[in-house]
């Protein structure tokens, strides 16, 4: 008699499972298919692909007040290009009114301190300091002390700074976060605002269950949910980071695929040599000819949105086998 031939050995990434009579094991013979068997797809045998292209679209609103002025959105955002990163000023140091010329150089900078003008080397330049010495040792601004004199911006910063908080009504700015990604591998894209009417924006804020499509965050939101005091950080400063988090299985829907959002501080708050975050800039304008110059150091909440994730997809083969009325 001829003898039957053998079938060929299963092919992909399956596992055949024998369901009959209450036994459930692998099937090691055939692969003859039939109503009482299941096919369960490994995830191991996914293709998947890591690190999204991105695109990042930010644009803050809200205004403030300080002792002295009224601030908006145009004061106190820098840069103000609407990026994926970008500070948000909530106290200043203001030096006014600075002109060039000779004044005593900061206390704080090394060896500024003097007792005569033969502590004070004329064409000194210190990298840490604020002008070239002139070789004189004068009073200081208040006080006793007396420090080498500078050539430079004057009075330099220490000597005539006015502090101002703008943090009082910060906690409500709200913060729109337009995020686009592509997966070019699968040509997959998907962005974080829902196609829904135009005005929905305009009254919406972020909830992860009834809103997770409004990507308008209040900045104290952001800060509470990084877990600090929001008071402590607009006075020193800091960096928090809004991950966003593209994970997500393109074997289901496309609306199974959303953003997951996460904040947390990113600079290291307990280092007492480089704790906080703040930066200068200056303001020039022209008085009686000469070139005048409001100094500022600007300390402010930095946010840095950072966009991560992976997508998993099976092998075209795997996905043609359809699960019988047993899968579960």
């Amino acid at each position: 008699a001829a003898h039957a031939q053998p079938e060929a050995p299963c092919q992909g990434p399956l596992h055949l499972l024998r369901r009959r009579g209450g036994e459930a094991g692998p099937e090691t013979g055939d692969c003859a298919y039939s109503p009482g068997y299941v096919f369960i797809v490994q995830k191991s045998y996914q293709d998947s692909e890591t690190g999204p292209e991105s695109s990042v679209i930010t644009k803050v609103k809200g205004i403030t007040f300080s002792e002295h002025k009224v601030w908006d959105v145009e004061e106190y955002v820098k840069p103000p290009e609407g990026g994926s990163v970008f500070s948000i000023i909530t106290r200043i140091e203001v030096t006014p009114s600075q002109t060039l010329g000779t004044c005593p150089e900061s206390m704080r900078v090394s060896d500024a301190t003097c007792g005569s003008d033969e502590d004070c080397v004329a064409g000194q330049l210190d990298m840490l300091g604020n002008g070239l010495r002139t070789g004189r040792c004068v009073p200081y601004y208040q006080g006793s002390a007396k420090t080498c004199e500078v050539s430079g911006w004057c009075p330099v910063e220490d000597g005539a700074s006015v502090s101002q908080f703008l943090g009082k009504m910060a906690p409500n700015f709200t913060i729109l976060i337009k995020n686009s990604i592509q997966y070019p591998k699968f040509q997959f894209s998907k962005g974080n605002i829902e196609h829904r009417k135009d005005g929905y924006l305009k009254h919406c804020t972020f909830d992860e269950v009834s809103d997770l499509y409004c990507p308008i965050f209040k900045l104290g939101f952001i800060v509470e949910q990084a877990g600090e005091n929001f008071t402590e950080l607009a006075h020193t400063g800091g960096v928090i980071g809004v991950i966003i988090n593209w994970d997500c299985d393109l074997d289901l829907s496309a609306s199974k695929c959303n953003p997951k959002y996460s904040f947390r501080r990113l600079d290291p708050k307990h280092v007492p040599a480089s704790s906080g975050y703040n930066f200068r800039f200056a303001k020039y304008y022209k008085t009686n000819g000469s070139t005048t110059r409001t100094l500022i150091k600007a300390y402010g909440i930095r946010i840095d949105v950072i966009v991560h994730g992976q997508v998993n997809h099976l092998p075209s083969q795997g996905r043609e086998v359809q699960p019988d009325s047993h899968h579960h």
